[in-house]
């Protein structure tokens, strides 16, 4: 579905939209033209999510310099996971549209604990200790001895990612949190400071 919120071309894709959700854009898009805050609420089953990012998206691509970038913050990973499916629908919906391959760029960013991939940091239970073995593998002061003393450890996809994914952006597309652990283990490369570092050049981290 293509709607017309005061004169703003929104790919929806749905066939199907609530009156709420169509309000909801129209408030959100009479915000993001006054460059000011909003407060915004819908009842929860009502399609915020699709809403937001539908009108986000739609105003990125209208207005590239004016708005640069989504930051989406969740309570869970789940919920997370969520906005990631929907955002990846809602892309699929714009390339059989209009024809054209995007180069749209979005992630998930969570904890150490869900996107590590060193076999023996993610093993631990409990993220405290995800956090703080991490720390004991990539610090600076432990990796400036390790120059002296190869036998002590650090973490080869911190090591990876360090010399060569900084070089080399992280290619566009919607990344959920197991996209960017299989992407990390096909390079090398920690997906966790990946993660990070490519929140930088990302429409919606």
């Amino acid at each position: 579905m293509k709607l017309n919120i005061e004169g703003l071309l929104v790919y929806f894709p749905y066939d199907y939209i609530y009156p709420e959700q169509y309000s909801y854009m129209l408030e959100l898009k009479r915000t993001l033209d006054a460059k000011g805050h909003g407060v915004l609420e819908m009842p929860s089953g009502t399609g915020k999510t699709i809403s937001l990012l539908s009108l986000i998206v739609a105003y990125q691509r209208a207005f590239p310099l004016e708005v640069t970038k989504l930051i989406y913050c969740s309570r869970t990973v789940p919920e997370i996971e969520k906005v990631v499916e929907e955002l990846r629908k809602l892309m699929e919906f714009y390339t059989k549209e209009t024809g054209e391959s995007n180069n749209f760029l979005a992630l998930a960013l969570s904890s150490r604990k869900n996107l590590c991939i060193h076999p023996e940091v993610s093993s631990l239970r409990f993220g405290k200790e995800v956090d703080g073995k991490c720390h004991s593998l990539t610090a600076s002061y432990i990796r400036a001895q390790h120059h002296s003393n190869p036998n002590l450890p650090v973490c080869r996809f911190y090591e990876e990612f360090d010399s060569v994914g900084r070089q080399v952006p992280l290619p566009a597309g919607i990344y959920n949190l197991d996209d960017l652990k299989a992407f990390g283990r096909r390079k090398g490369w920690c997906p966790y400071y990946l993660a990070r570092y490519s929140t930088t050049c990302a429409s919606t981290p």
